[in-house]
């Protein structure tokens, strides 16, 4: 980059800002050349003029230009081959900052440190610089924030064509078998003051995260270009202010979402039409042999769906929500075999259930019998779950004539064990024995409960619940969005995850629409500061895949997608309730960039249901997948562009089924 047009940028920045702080200086580049056979060879690159040249002659010309718009620079750098090369282009954007005031933020990736994070995964336990490829990245765009200065700097990549190449080898010097768009981002700390770091093609350093808490060695890629060759190349950098990390979060994805600026996409089939398709999974994957009757919803092939005997209530599972909606729609359809199924599903879990202290049985393999009480470890989240999907039974069965005393005996007294259970802070355990002892006393999961709780209030009317409910959100406030520390609400890892943050956003929305005037405003803004940390996790762009990884082959778009956490590193369709809850928040603050980024979710996640003439690698039309595989990472099985053999087809029917109900939350929230 121009020093001078640099400096002259940052001096009136400076002034604006009237901070006086140390600011980034010009972007440093390093070129690494490449002879197939041979390693490659670094050559450190210097200004002169607006070409970029090193201290011997190259068999390339790269020139760079910067054009500077406020606090944004639109950086281009143009490399025009002289021969057939095989080049990797690094660049580092060094700051004065001192990394022990700096937080990180690489979208749906790195969140602060990655402390919540173990040594296996990504994280700052392991090493204090990072570099990934892009298509980890719900954008490509890495940043820092000064928590000092309250200074934040950023750079996102702006991709030609998108493309990606199959490699022959998943770590060392590798060059890339065809054209690829993917670059790299991360951050540097080797000096103490942090460098954000970005370059083309792709590296991983200092380790690779290909799978679930595993790490090989590092990669480094190499593009070719051809004699006479041209490539451009597009990064924006970015200067700003922010008052915390939350704030910086929020600023950092508006500048995504005006820059990339997705689209929803053609739906592939209307809300009628999944849920026609959907209903296929009540049916095929229903098993009604033992005292307890369910969908299977949890470690079923892909090849062939066939139901297993493991049960998970909720999480994975989310029996009885299925099962409602497979009643619900069975009396709307006039189909008496899925309204039996969900009958029977309610009646079992009445009956063989629940443990003697009034709390649902929650995972099984209900083949060796169903476990006794003290074999019990309680979720607060799956317990919640539960609760949900009862509540919005009895309030359908009511309006439709229907009683069930029993039912909301139980419920009763599960709500009740859970004010006990409550601590003094308001947070509850994450998961719990029977006699309530602690199993693991993280507060991560609490507002998992506090919709539930909000929910027994409606119904009810008991007014304790209601308390309960605040006291929950008091601490999610004080422990969780004031500090933008969203954890451990998923049950396979404890780390940071996007569903902490939908949990987050779906407790403060509960309560507003449960208050009025000041009250209700301040859980409006505590949702929507909830938001920006639960949307981040979601795609703003196509990632590319090759020609034979099976999602590129069938035209799959990434945006709206969420990633899952910094353990596991895949796309999901796990919604449920935001949506409505975004384009609610749309409405309430006049924030446009929620609307078009609901409307980019709603239009996007029916690209993978199996139909019988489209089966999208599944076995079984309606059988959703789960694990989208869209990045060099897996569970074990496939890789980028496929599914693990495994999956849970229970909850992502469920969450889908919720994101084409988008009245039941509201409907039972503000009837009477």
């Amino acid at each position: 980059m121009n020093k001078n047009l640099l400096k002259q940028a940052v001096a009136l920045f400076l002034v604006v800002l009237g901070t006086g702080a140390a600011q980034a200086s010009s972007v440093n580049y390093q070129l690494r050349l490449k002879q197939p056979g041979n390693p490659s060879v670094a050559y450190q690159l210097s200004h002169q003029g607006s070409q970029l040249v090193a201290g011997t002659q190259l068999p390339l010309t790269i020139s760079e230009q910067t054009v500077t718009d406020g606090e944004t620079q639109r950086l281009t750098i143009r490399l025009t081959a002289q021969e057939r090369i095989y080049f990797s282009l690094e660049a580092s954007l060094p700051t004065s900052f001192r990394t022990d005031d700096c937080e990180f933020y690489l979208p749906g990736f790195w969140y602060h440190k990655n402390l919540r994070s173990p040594r296996e995964a990504p994280s700052f336990h392991t090493s204090k610089s990072w570099n990934f490829r892009e298509d980890r990245l719900s954008s490509p765009l890495t940043s820092v924030f000064d928590g000092a200065s309250g200074r934040t700097l950023s750079v996102l990549h702006l991709a030609g064509p998108q493309a990606d190449a199959l490699t022959t080898h998943q770590e060392g010097e590798v060059i890339l078998g065809g054209p690829c768009s993917l670059g790299y981002m991360g951050f540097d700390n080797a000096t103490g003051h942090p460098a954000l770091t970005f370059g083309y093609p792709y590296k991983e350093t200092p380790r690779r995260y290909i799978r679930k808490l595993s790490f090989i060695e590092p990669i480094t890629t190499f593009a070719r270009l051809d004699k006479g060759e041209t490539m451009t190349l597009t990064w924006l950098l970015r200067e700003g202010q922010a008052e915390d990390y939350g704030q910086f979060v929020s600023q950092t994805w508006n500048h995504c979402m005006d820059c990339l600026n997705p689209q929803p996409i053609t739906p592939l089939y209307s809300p009628d039409q999944m849920k026609a398709q959907l209903a296929n999974y009540f049916r095929k994957g229903y098993v009604d042999k033992y005292d307890l009757k369910y969908h299977s919803g949890h470690g079923l092939r892909c090849d062939d769906c066939l139901p297993v005997d493991h049960v998970q209530l909720g999480f994975c599972g989310r029996v009885l929500l299925n099962g409602f909606n497979a009643l619900e729609y069975g009396e709307l359809t006039n189909d008496p075999t899925l309204v039996k199924m969900g009958r029977d599903i309610f009646d079992s879990w009445l009956q063989h259930g629940f443990t003697a202290r009034g709390y649902f049985k929650e995972d099984m393999h209900i083949g060796q019998g169903i476990p006794a009480d003290a074999d019990c470890i309680h979720s607060i989240r799956q317990q919640s779950e539960a609760v949900y999907a009862v509540l919005h039974y009895l309030a359908y069965e009511k309006q439709h004539g229907r009683k069930h005393p029993e039912w909301e005996q139980k419920i009763r007294t599960l709500l009740n064990g859970m004010l006990t259970l409550q601590k003094e802070n308001g947070q509850f355990p994450r998961k719990y024995r029977d006699d309530h002892s602690d199993v693991d006393a993280s507060g991560g999961s609490t507002p998992s409960a506090t919709s539930t709780l909000v929910m027994g209030y409606k119904y009810f009317g008991d007014k304790r619940y209601l308390q309960a409910a605040k006291r929950t959100v008091d601490y999610l406030e004080r422990e969780i969005i004031s500090k933008s520390d969203y954890f451990s609400s998923t049950l396979d890892a404890n780390c940071e995850d996007k569903e902490a943050a939908i949990s987050a956003v779906t407790a403060t929305y509960y309560l507003a629409m449960m208050t009025k005037k000041q009250e209700r405003q301040h859980y409006i803004d505590l949702c929507q500061k909830a938001t920006y940390f639960a949307l981040s996790w979601y795609y703003l762009w196509d990632v590319p895949f090759a020609q034979g990884q099976m999602l590129g082959d069938l035209g799959f778009k990434s945006r709206g997608w969420g990633n899952v956490s910094v353990e596991n590193n895949h796309i999901d369709v796990f919604v449920f309730e935001l949506p409505h809850i975004v384009q609610w928040l749309a409405q309430q603050t006049g924030n446009k960039r929620f609307q078009q980024i609901h409307d980019v979710i709603f239009s996007s996640l029916n690209q993978l249901l199996p139909t019988e003439k489209r089966l999208c690698g599944i076995g079984v039309p309606g059988f959703n997948p789960e694990v989208v595989q869209h990045t060099n990472w897996d569970y074990g099985r496939n890789g980028k562009g496929f599914y693990n053999d495994i999956f849970a087809p229970g909850w992502t029917v469920a969450s889908l089924w919720e994101l084409y109900s988008p009245q039941r939350t509201s409907g039972f929230l503000m009837g009477k």
